[in-house]
């Protein structure tokens, strides 16, 4: 067993500042006006150094220890360090990976804290804490220094004012979220103006906005704006991490996204679209950091506390519990990595005002290590007053033994559902046998969430998103083409449920055209008319492609970027789709927070199943071979809490290959049904068609019909 206790090994000059003890609390650096607190939680570390940088960051001017230790919280004030001081820490220790200590202080090591990062980073064997090559990998410790090539913390003055800021708080059932990447929504846009896009202002352009709103978008989902790391094996590849999940500081914006004080742009950008009425959603990557396995680098977390801040392997700690695929997991049952992610939380909320989380693999964040919906993480978020009302949404797995939690998470939490993914998918590319998936799918699947008071909200619905095909792919692509991606094409899933009507990518064929306009319209469609809350992909309304990539993270060019020359084509379904968020709006029915049951204590109904020649459904119907076809009405709410009256809601889903007659339902107090949608024509509330109950008309093949009914 090696065993390594380190001096440090380069020379500095002698400290010229004063330092004091400070104080354990706030962790991180904090400016007080006069001076700097810093404080490092590390309950194995033997000694703690501060470095301090010159504004460059490529030369050490001081190396101060740390004065003073309070329930292992490193801490000490420095009068002089002031705004944009450039800092890091080495972090003394045993140098023991089979005992699960990493300690290594020739490596300069962020601050877990960090607001803001200077100087500059460059890939080198430096970072790593380990000889590379050696025949012990791991066991063999590397004495280099990496202090040039390592970007630095930086000191932060926190004071801002907002002025009159506030935040939409738009209701759940009145959520319509829109998922995009900072950069690629915003790069090929002409309407932008030029310095603006790719970055976080570009966001809040006028063009920007005003699309947002013809859409009837409420919620902006943004991919991570933590401030993350490109992989090794990308830089030597030419590619960049451009999704983002590859965390390097949990408190601080990435800042390729702003060449100017990237606080101050994104806090203006915030309060934009809190104007405009929209929503600012984070996807959060809490699961997993930058640092990779056992043979990864050394930037932060490795450094200061390996055997508290990640998930070891129980008898084996030289190695991670890998259940996010990244190659660690972070332990949130430790107090101090718990409370990292939370005070992280109340950061976004509380200095950028964001309204919301979407956290990626959040099942890593109940593990136990097995998944348990009560675990500290979710009591906290719970109790937590500046989280109150906040919304919280989950990516409901990770890879991990016992890691599918979709509809497993606790009340007060929505959850990405890919029930609903799976089965509109299924149903739209011609699959039958799907009658029941289908209802419970389109009325907010409650066999998943129906249960510990949840409501129909807890369904983020959801057909495409940033992870997988785009929708204009998943109908024009059989099979994935990541060949970009240099992997040979092994990365990304191979279970797309899609298909490519008749060939494979790009065609000049109107009639495949035609067919993927009308499949694309279908489950835009859907979503808009499914109980629960609509998620969409940003660039879907303009039949966006990436070239049947599937795996589109490491693509920051032409593949990952939003195309939207189609804007004004007759592939553009912008308008379509703002059509079906308004008619989401005028039936209540749709975002209701109730539960349908079927025959109420009063005879009415809230729901009826109802045939191709209007009869109410049966079991044999209901398991009808290679069924297709679904209809049913709707009622006007009369739930207590809930608007009262309107019109009820006949729909019409129609998945097979042939027109299908269909007989309109007779049904008290209906004198007429109007037609309010017809996806094979495009229509959305033009209501051009109005026929009395028990009229017959034709459901096109492969499509929907919606009708309100009228007194």
């Amino acid at each position: 067993m090696s065993y390594h206790r380190l001096l440090p090994s380069i020379s500095y000059p002698k400290a010229s500042q004063r330092i004091s003890a400070g104080s354990p609390h706030p962790l991180g650096a904090t400016w007080d006006g006069r001076g700097t607190n810093f404080a490092l939680f590390s309950s194995t570390a033997e000694k703690v150094e501060l470095c301090l940088f010159d504004r460059t960051g490529r030369t050490e001017l001081e190396r101060l220890p740390l004065p003073e230790r309070t329930d292992d919280v490193w801490h000490g004030y420095v009068l002089s360090a002031r705004p944009g001081q450039l800092y890091g820490y080495r972090v003394h220790g045993p140098y023991d990976p089979e005992r699960g200590f990493r300690f290594n202080p020739n490596k300069l090591l962020i601050d877990p804290y960090t607001r803001q990062f200077g100087g500059a980073y460059h890939w080198t064997d430096a970072h790593l804490p380990y000889r590379i090559g050696h025949k012990r990998e791991d066991l063999a410790i590397d004495r280099r220094d990496n202090a040039r090539s390592m970007i630095k913390s930086a000191v932060v003055d926190p004071a801002h004012t907002w002025g009159r800021d506030i935040h939409p708080s738009t209701a759940w059932e009145d959520t319509f979220i829109y998922e995009a990447h900072i950069k690629g929504v915003t790069q090929l846009r002409e309407d932008v103006p030029k310095e603006l896009r790719g970055t976080y202002r570009g966001l809040a352009a006028p063009a920007m906005i005003e699309h947002l709103r013809k859409l009837g978008v409420t919620a902006l989902e943004l991919l991570p704006i933590h401030s993350f790391m490109d992989e090794r094996h990308l830089v030597e590849h030419g590619l960049k991490n451009y999704w983002g999940y590859n965390t390097l500081s949990f408190f601080a914006l990435e800042q390729r996204y702003d060449n100017e004080n990237v606080q101050s742009a994104f806090r203006s950008t915030v309060s934009e679209l809190h104007s405009a009425g929209i929503e600012v959603i984070l996807d959060v990557v809490y699961n997993h950091t930058c640092e990779g396995n056992h043979l990864g680098p050394t930037h932060c977390y490795r450094g200061i506390d390996n055997t508290a801040y990640y998930w070891l392997v129980p008898d084996k700690p030289r190695f991670y519990e890998n259940y996010t695929g990244t190659g660690n997991a972070l332990n949130l049952t430790h107090p101090r990595v718990l409370q990292m992610v939370m005070d992280s939380l109340r950061h976004w909320v509380e200095v950028f005002h964001v309204d919301g989380f979407r956290f990626d693999l959040a099942s890593t964040l109940g593990r136990t290590p097995g998944f348990d919906r009560h675990a500290a993480f979710f009591a906290a978020v719970r109790q937590d007053p500046v989280l109150a009302n906040v919304k919280m949404i989950a990516e409901p797995w990770d890879i991990g033994l016992g890691g599918y939690q979709v509809g497993g998470f606790p009340p007060g939490w929505s959850e990405w559902n890919d029930v609903y993914r799976k089965t509109m998918r299924r149903y739209w590319r011609g699959e039958g046998n799907l009658l029941g998936e289908l209802a419970s799918a389109l009325t907010g699947s409650a066999p998943q969430y129906r249960h510990d008071g949840r409501a129909p909200q807890a369904s983020i619905n959801h057909v495409v998103v940033h992870d997988g095909f785009t929708l204009n792919d998943l109908v024009s692509y059989e099979h994935k083409h990541n060949e970009a991606n240099k992997e040979d094409n092994r990365d990304g899933s191979d279970d797309n449920n899609s298909l490519n009507c008749g060939v494979e990518g790009p065609t000049d064929d109107p009639k495949i055209l035609a067919c993927r306009r009308l499949l694309r319209r279908n489950q835009l469609a859907s979503l808009l008319l499914a109980m629960g809350v609509p998620l969409m992909l940003a660039g879907d309304e303009v039949a966006n492609t990436q070239g049947g990539n599937n795996n589109a993270y490491c693509q920051d060019d032409e593949i990952g970027w939003v195309n939207w020359s189609k804007l004004g084509s007759e592939d553009d379904d912008t308008g379509f789709v703002g059509a079906m968020a308004e008619l989401r709006q005028r039936f209540p029915q749709i975002r209701t927070r109730h539960w349908l049951e079927g025959k109420n204590g009063d005879g009415s109904h809230d729901v009826i199943w109802l045939r191709p020649d209007a009869a109410e459904m049966n079991e044999e119907d209901w398991k009808f071979p290679e069924g297709r076809f679904l209809a049913y009405v709707l009622a006007a709410p009369k739930a207590s809490g809930e608007k009262a009256g309107g019109e009820p809601l006949y729909l019409v889903f129609n998945g097979a290959h042939d027109a299908i007659a269909v007989t309109l339902p007779k049904l008290p107090g209906i004198a007429k049904w109007s037609r309010v949608l017809s996806t094979a024509d495009n229509s959305v509330l033009k209501e051009d068609v109005s026929e009395v109950p028990g009229a017959k008309l034709t459901s096109p093949a492969t499509s929907i019909l919606a009708f309100a009914g009228k007194p």
